[in-house]
Parts: C-alpha cells; structure tokens; sequence
C-alpha cells in the first residue's frame, strides 16, 4: 500500500492518495481544491481511482468533489448523515458564504462499520460523530484517517452547526480501542507532525489525556 499525503486549497486540508499498488487500484480521501493537480497525481502514479470518499461533509474536505468526478469518473463516497445534513439549503449557503464550490450528493451513502474494497484492501467506515453528525475515520490496513474528528494533538471544533463536544468524546473512546500502533493521518497539519499514532495520542492529546483517561 502506498499513501501519498498533500495539502490542498484554501483550508490546506490533506488529502490522501491510496493505492494498492499491486492492482493499481486506489482511493481518493477528501479532495478539498487543487484538482486538477489531484488528477495528474492520480495519473502519475497509474492510479485507477475507485472512488472518492469524505471523511465529513464540511465544505472545506468536500469542495473537489463535482471537479474530481468529473475528472476521475469516481463516485462520491459520505456517510448518510452527513450527506443529508450538508445538502440542506441553509448548509450549503454558509458554504458559499464561505466561497466554497457545493458538493453534489453522495453516490454512495455509508454507515458505522460498512466496508470497500479497491485491490486488495480494504476501507473501513468508523462513525465518529462530534464534529459533524456523520463523521466518520477511514480504517485501512493499520492506517487510521480521521479528518477533522482527531489532529496531532488535538480535535475537531464543535461549535458549528450539527457538532457536539460530548459525541466527540464518545468518538476518541471508540479510537483509543484501537491497537495502539495505528497510524493516524489527519486532515490537517495542526500538530507538530503531519501524523501520529494512536499510542501517541493517548498519551500526549489533551483531550484524550484529561477528559477521558483521567476520568477511568
């Protein structure tokens, strides 16, 4: 398996490039701008993208969805909560507001432990609901890629819309159950490194640490 992490748009989200590299077969995370270098990217790697999948549904990670679609001819991949939750008209007008290019809807709208395979791997989806309703962290052979839910050090803001900071912890007690060699792989560069391990975060994250290890 090959992962190639990039920061793309306006927000520099990561989006991530994984390929089973011996089918060629491969996935794109969270397409947030720079499409047409996402596409070239795709090709230079001799990638047959599967699909296109969300790791939430906040603008910022889904803006390169239509783009990359249309370029990839990849269906677009979003947990169902989400999927309704950002298609509502007040949504999408705070992403415009915000300069965004709107989503469409998901192709395939995905639940807590629903599965897809491209090559031989195989994605597994873990609702991880707190900072969006349908949040989900994307499970790949060890690899844990999960967006705006978990940072370097951090987590995901639930003062917006849909967002609640008591799911949040729920979320991070599903991901700490994880084996703690887990690599995880955000969707931002907020911590003093671009990825961590679960082992890691629960010794140093601050929200793991003090609201959740502290109270056990």
């Amino acid at each position: 398996m090959k992962i190639i992490q990039k920061p793309v748009g306006l927000m520099e989200v990561f989006c991530y490039l994984v390929l089973d590299e011996d089918t060629g077969d491969a996935i794109l995370i969270d397409p947030a701008g720079n499409e047409d270098e996402l596409a070239a990217l795709v090709q230079a790697n001799k990638a047959a993208c599967r699909y296109i999948v969300n790791t939430h549904g906040h603008a910022d990670h889904t803006c390169g969805n239509a783009r990359m679609k249309e370029l990839l001819g990849a269906p677009i991949v979003l947990h169902a909560l989400d999927d309704d939750f950002f298609q509502r008209p007040e949504n999408q007008a705070f992403a415009r507001a915000m300069g965004f290019p709107i989503s469409p809807p998901a192709d395939i709208r995905i639940q807590d432990g629903d599965a897809l395979t491209f090559g031989n791997l195989t994605l597994r989806f873990i609702h991880t609901p707190g900072h969006t309703p349908g949040a989900c962290c994307l499970l790949i052979d060890g690899n844990l890629f999960t967006g705006d839910t978990l940072f370097v050090g951090a987590v995901g803001r639930t003062d917006l819309p849909g967002a609640s900071f008591d799911q949040l912890l729920q979320s991070l007690r599903k991901i700490i159950q994880l084996p703690p060699e887990t690599i995880v792989w955000p969707g931002h560069d907020y911590g003093d490194a671009p990825t961590s391990t679960v082992a890691h975060e629960m010794q140093h994250n601050p929200y793991i640490t003090d609201f959740i290890l502290d109270e056990e």
